[in-house]
């Protein structure tokens, strides 16, 4: 794609860019961030308040990127900073247990009932690679299945390219991972229940489990079909496979108790992320006792981390999980309420200017896909790939411009924080309305 020159509104953040790019690797820390896909330059963030960042020219931007989902509350909500901040004072890192990783603990099991012990870690990344290597060790097999478009960290043995076809073994698509890393990891279509039933008659005593995101949100939002997750859990029941519900975006985003309780399925083990740290670098992975139990020093799997549970990370933790399970505070409600206004409005601009879009929504978890027919279902990676990232793009480019930050790409989730309100989201239509009739 051929980048488009920005304006002098952005000067100070393309200056920005040229210096990064001398000493970082495409001048980002993470791929995304350098707007490659919608061709322009990235925006240099300067600071956040609410639902509005502001970048280093001063541009004020309505945020529907919220650090990829960590920001439930918005930027900067007083009672995380206030945690956080008497958490400081008191030190950053011990290498010792605290009260606080106990705390924060207890308010994850007591929110999910398939959870009786977690392990705190730093990243999804982290939280993914070890109930991986939990789920090998309890079943003493080697295989994990993975969905085709799903992303789960970015650690050797999940890192198989989207596209490849189901029920054949999974191709690295990064240089540097060996294919004899990748050769135990098996790829399916998201949503397809009868090749995974076909992929179990096959390999079942190869299989160890099988990891997905309950809701897919990393090529976009795309809900399970129904009984699709009923059916995924009946397979690993029957064939003494382990379940793993990657919920690092979905966990306490979609629900109090996480997209599991949304759909009334329970996974063996659950991966946590995003939320569960109110912005700060904190995962978790948990399960049942007797699971839980094979991890060190309890057992023989071995997982270690020398900032996991980390004063700081425990801190925005517990406050953000304080605020949002309140049943009083009324966050989730107030997140469906905004999220289906958004949606409505996104719908009826495209409509209004005949431009083809499907937008689908779980919760506060939103993506305006460019279908090549307006309202058309997308259930799978094979779906998400027909459509139009060109006109994203150019999407994407005119909504900066009115002063609204999505996701760089048709693959990513746009996310809806509590810090939002009627206006900024009729704001955002408004621009949406703009953007859908200049193409």
């Amino acid at each position: 794609m051929t980048t488009t020159p920005q304006t002098s509104r952005t000067k100070l953040s393309q200056e920005a860019f040229v210096q990064a790019s001398k000493v970082m690797p495409g001048g980002v820390s993470s791929p995304v961030r350098a707007y490659k896909s919608v061709g322009c330059d990235p925006i240099f963030a300067k600071s956040g308040s609410g639902c509005i960042v502001t970048d280093i020219d001063d541009n004020d931007y309505i945020d529907y990127v919220g650090s990829y989902g960590p920001l439930i509350l918005g930027h900067c909500p007083d009672s995380v900073v206030a945690a956080m901040t008497k958490a400081a004072r008191k030190g950053s890192s011990f290498g010792m247990p605290t009260e606080a990783e106990t705390k924060l603990a207890n308010m994850v099991i007591d929110a999910i009932d398939s959870v009786d012990q977690v392990r705190f870690v730093n990243s999804g990344t982290e939280a993914t690679m070890s109930a991986i290597r939990l789920a090998r060790a309890a079943t003493n097999k080697p295989c994990i299945i993975k969905c085709t478009g799903c992303y789960h960290g970015h650690s050797d043995g999940l890192l198989v390219e989207a596209g490849s076809g189901a029920l054949t073994l999974g191709h690295p698509s990064s240089p540097g991972v060996p294919a004899t890393i990748t050769d135990n990891t098996l790829l399916l279509p998201y949503n397809d229940l009868a090749a995974a039933e076909k992929l179990f008659a096959q390999k079942a005593d190869q299989i160890a489990g099988i990891i997905l995101e309950p809701i897919a949100g990393n090529m976009g939002t795309i809900p399970p079909a129904p009984g699709y997750l009923q059916g995924l859990r009946d397979l690993c029941d029957k064939h003494n496979a382990i379940l793993i519900f990657d919920e690092v975006m979905t966990g306490f985003r979609v629900h109090r108790g996480c997209a599991q309780t949304l759909y009334g399925i329970t996974p063996d083990l659950t991966c946590l992320g995003k939320v569960i740290g109110g912005g700060m670098p904190c995962a978790a992975y948990g399960g049942k006792a007797e699971l839980m139990q094979l991890m060190a020093p309890a057992g023989p799997v071995y997982q270690a981390g020398t900032l996991s549970g980390n004063p700081l990370a425990m801190a925005a933790g517990i406050a953000t999980l304080t605020e949002v399970l309140d049943p009083e505070n009324g966050v989730y409600e107030n997140l469906e309420a905004l999220s289906a206004r958004l949606q409505s409005g996104l719908e009826v601009a495209a409509k209004t200017a005949n431009v083809p879009v499907t937008v689908q929504r779980v919760g506060s978890m939103l993506t305006c896909f460019f279908t090549p027919t307006a309202n058309s279902p997308v259930t799978c990676f094979d779906d998400v790939s027909k459509c139009d990232t060109e006109k994203f793009a150019t999407f994407f480019r005119t909504m900066l411009d009115e002063g609204v930050l999505l996701p760089p790409s048709q693959y990513e989730t746009w996310f809806v924080s509590h810090a939002h309100d009627e206006a900024t989201i009729d704001k955002t239509i408004a621009a949406a309305g703009k953007a859908f009739a200049a193409m």
